[in-house]
């Protein structure tokens, strides 16, 4: 009798821990995939932290300084976006996923090495500021295809809920490692622990089975290949919403991250170990966006939760805005990151899914870099001008900037009934010849 009660418990506790029969984590390649964002993820903190870190307290940065720092790792995708559309659609897209965690790691472990040789400074910041950047413009396109080469595209809201589960979950354990982490060795030396991440996430992705359907080029012309890839993009009146409004978003969300860490650090007072447990609030938004996501938008519907994500991060950046520094003012940093996490989740998900299922398979990396290429455009204004108004207002002025800005923003897109009547994911789309 004993035997068979612990039994049964062991069976209850199997069925809750393990992934439901039809859950994607069940599908072998999707779980390795799903490990490597997980682990990138890890590393992806402490250089979130450590990279800007090293600028505000070693090199003594302005607002104006991190707003280029943040507008030069911006910059690569504007120049190189659409180039690199036409490319990916021509070659396999897992190798360049691979050879970009590679990369991005090199360039993160020059930061720790410039710092013990005494070269480190805010120009050696830009440069792996755009390095990571140029990377990101080919392989982060190449790391979005290769979901929709391993999941089918019916899943796709889930998937992408579940790969910002992998990341939510790093935010949560992360952020109070790293600045522990920081504090104990310093931001520069930090960063080797992302670039061991990075390294083992390439390993890792080596051994992921994709499934790709590569169409061939017999007369393969790059400039007709790149305006059909725009035009297609100019065809959809979804995919042009979507860039409006995310474009707009982005803005907002880069002015603010310019000036996050400046305020904890120089209005707020906080240290490393500070500033690491308030950002484990970003992950504990994310978090639970990334459970609930799926479930949102299949009952909202994917257009309204995604204007749902803008309001949420507009209410977010108002907090520390509107409330002065102090217990309080520390507690509406936090508060901030949680509505981030939450807002940026609904946000990406909806808009990760909806872009992809109405593009066809031999346009998802020109559509991909295309899109890209559009919501990134305000991004690099909206940092320089949250450094410069941080710097010749308040950083509380750049807060309240984004705030008042992402409420505008779900609001007009409210209105816009292409992206409020999207309730469920669309069928691909007819390219244009």
């Amino acid at each position: 009798m004993h035997h068979t009660k612990t039994t049964s418990w062991r069976d209850a506790l199997r069925t809750w821990l393990l992934p439901a029969p039809n859950d994607l984590l069940r599908d072998g390649t999707y779980r390795r995939l799903f490990s490597s964002i997980l682990i990138s993820s890890l590393g992806g903190q402490v250089t979130m932290l450590a990279l800007p870190l090293t600028a505000a307290l070693l090199l003594d940065a302005t607002p104006t300084q991190m707003g280029w720092l943040t507008a030069l790792e911006i910059l690569p995708f504007v120049l190189f976006s659409l180039p690199s559309g036409v490319w990916l659609d021509r070659v396999r897209k897992l190798p360049v996923y691979i050879a970009g965690e590679l990369t991005i790691g090199c360039a993160v472990a020059s930061v720790p090495l410039a710092w013990w040789m005494g070269w480190l400074s805010m120009a050696w910041l830009y440069v792996v500021g755009f390095m990571l950047g140029a990377v990101n413009t080919s392989a982060g396109s190449a790391a979005q295809i290769v979901l929709t080469q391993v999941v089918p595209r019916e899943r796709l809201v889930e998937a992408h809920a579940k790969n910002a589960l992998a990341n939510s979950s790093a935010e949560v354990v992360g952020p109070g490692l790293a600045g522990a982490l920081i504090k104990l060795v310093g931001a520069p030396v930090a960063l080797l622990v992302d670039a061991t991440m990075l390294l083992l996430s390439a390993f890792i992705l080596r051994g992921v089975k994709v499934h790709e359907v590569r169409e061939p080029h017999p007369d393969p012309d790059f400039w007709r290949d790149l305006k059909q890839g725009v035009q297609f993009v100019r065809s959809q009146r979804l995919l042009i919403a979507l860039a409006t409004a995310v474009g707009c978003w982005q803005l907002c969300h880069n002015a603010a991250l310019v000036v996050q860490i400046l305020y904890a650090t120089r209005e707020l007072g906080l240290g490393e170990n500070a500033i690491g447990l308030c950002y484990v609030g970003l992950g504990l938004g994310t978090i639970s966006a990334s459970v609930l996501g799926h479930r949102i938008s299949k009952r909202l519907g994917s257009g309204p939760t995604l204007v749902a994500g803008f309001g949420i991060c507009g209410v977010g950046w108002l907090l520390p805005a509107l409330i002065p520094p102090g217990p309080w003012g520390v507690a509406a940093f936090a508060a901030m990151l949680v509505c981030f996490g939450i807002g940026a989740v609904l946000v990406f998900i909806n808009f990760l899914s909806l872009r992809q299922a109405v593009t066809p398979e031999p346009l998802l990396g020109r559509m991909t870099s295309t899109m890209r290429w559009l919501i990134l455009i305000p991004a690099g204004p909206g940092a320089l001008f949250g450094g410069w108004l941080g710097e010749h207002a308040s950083l509380r002025s750049t807060l309240l900037f984004s705030g008042l800005t992402a409420l505008l923003l779900a609001l007009l897109a409210w209105r816009n009934d292409v992206i409020r009547n999207v309730r469920q994911l669309p069928k691909p789309a007819q390219a244009a010849v």
